[in-house]
């Protein structure tokens, strides 16, 4: 039997950092920093993936049913959105963030405590992350198109800004305000 290889001693063929020489035309400096501003944006898109997923596993109360649904539906969005901007990284030659401790060191979104939290809660959650992807992906757009690199902008654009806006709404239109 062979001693299972730590993560630092395992052998990678190419090291988190780095850029393989992709042939797109762009600059290694530009794929550098789309690489980094995407794998920010992945990690946080992981988190909200999570909280989704929690909040689907633990709803209560009278629309229990519909937030369940609804819950899925987002996490579902979520998971097609990470791999959509995790292939982006690996295209633009770069290494795409892929597990927990990634998320938990590069995503600042706020993480929910263990116990349930009620409905109205769940809700505030995921709409302050909605919120807060969405305020560091629209400078990271811009950088990007600034850069010239008009794949990462669209796709910062077109999926993810417009998905995080549409599930914010979806999300707010559920929490009860005075009238």
């Amino acid at each position: 039997m062979t001693t299972p290889l730590t993560p630092e001693a395992a052998p990678v063929s190419q090291a988190f950092g780095s850029l393989a020489d992709v042939r797109i035309g762009l600059p290694a400096d530009v794929r550098h920093a789309s690489v980094a501003a995407l794998n920010r944006l992945l990690a946080h898109t992981m988190a909200l993936r999570d909280l989704y997923k929690k909040s689907h596993w633990q709803t209560a109360g009278l629309v229990f049913f519909e937030l369940h649904q609804l819950f899925d539906k987002h996490y579902e969005a979520q998971v097609e959105l990470m791999d959509a901007l995790a292939e982006r990284v690996q295209t633009l030659g770069g290494v795409a963030h892929a597990l927990a401790g990634d998320v938990v060191s590069e995503s600042r979104l706020s993480r929910a405590p263990r116990g349930i939290e009620s409905a109205h809660h769940q809700l505030e959650r995921l709409l302050d992350a909605h919120e807060f992807v969405l305020g560091e992906a629209r400078p990271l757009a811009r950088a990007a198109a600034e850069l010239g690199d008009d794949g990462t902008n669209d796709l910062i654009v077109s999926q993810l800004i417009r998905l995080h806006e549409l599930q914010s709404w979806f999300v707010w239109r559920h929490i009860s305000r005075p009238a």
